[in-house]
């Protein structure tokens, strides 16, 4: 494991619990800088000892240290989730551009986790953000031709629109305008891929949990985190198994 590895590593813990400030409070309107993180129940202001990403967690013992009020795993799981992606986009890419375009990728997609979990949205104001960002680095950082980002984005954007439409309402409008922003990252193959990954986990794990009892027929559950995975797969893996599923014909 190389210096930049484990860089990447803290780099991407300490982002992974902004993120989780910024996926709890956009959705409500409030400030990501103020009030200063607290707890949520007591409203006890956190210490730096209790901010340190993941060891903190677990130092504590999952609970608050004045009111002993469960800490959602959440937290933790963020945190270490987008370490460890960010330690594997750069053994993934190594130190270039790219590196850039997949952390600003995995950025918005550990919000998106935290969001859709919590609040079961995507909210307009984060799309645009990294829409423009995205937009932004395109300029500078030609990491897809033009023509393969706008068509992935009316792709993205177009197909999940038809089967809102074609579902009457089952697919969220956040989902929809999400799928616009990740076919202009992706192209064209990566957000088709993309959207057959996220519908294939979000079968086979809702599936299991329906036989086992964690959810009911009928309930909504949340798509967005099926979206970061399916993206996720796509854009590691997705040009390898593109190629071994033509092979078998």
């Amino acid at each position: 494991m190389t210096a930049f590895t484990i860089y990447a590593f803290i780099l991407g813990a300490v982002l992974g619990s902004f993120f989780n400030v910024v996926g709890l409070r956009v959705p409500k309107g409030e400030s990501i800088i103020s009030p200063p993180s607290h707890c949520p129940n007591c409203g006890r202001r956190l210490t730096a000892g209790d901010l340190i990403p993941v060891v903190s967690y677990f130092f504590l013992r999952g609970k608050c240290r004045s009111c002993q009020s469960k800490i959602s795993f959440i937290y933790p799981f963020i945190e270490l989730l987008t370490a460890g992606l960010f330690a594997f986009a750069y053994m993934y890419s190594g130190l270039n551009e790219t590196l850039i375009v997949i952390w600003a990728l995995i950025s918005l997609l550990m919000i998106i986790f935290v969001t859709d979990i919590r609040y079961r949205i995507i909210p307009d104001k984060l799309l645009i953000f990294f829409a423009l960002l995205f937009l932004v680095i395109r300029l500078f950082i030609p990491f897809r031709p033009w023509l393969d980002s706008l068509l992935g984005a009316g792709i993205g954007f177009g197909t999940l629109l038809l089967i809102a439409v074609i579902s009457r309402g089952n697919m969220g409008g956040g989902d929809i305008k999400l799928f616009a922003v990740l076919g202009f990252v992706l192209g064209v193959k990566g957000v088709l891929l993309a959207f057959f990954f996220s519908c294939l986990y979000g079968s086979v794990i809702g599936t299991s949990a329906l036989l086992v009892g964690k959810i009911k027929r009928g309930q909504p559950i949340p798509f967005g985190p099926y979206i970061v995975f399916g993206t996720l797969t796509s854009y590691f893996y997705g040009e390898t198994l593109w190629h071994w599923y033509l092979q078998l014909f």
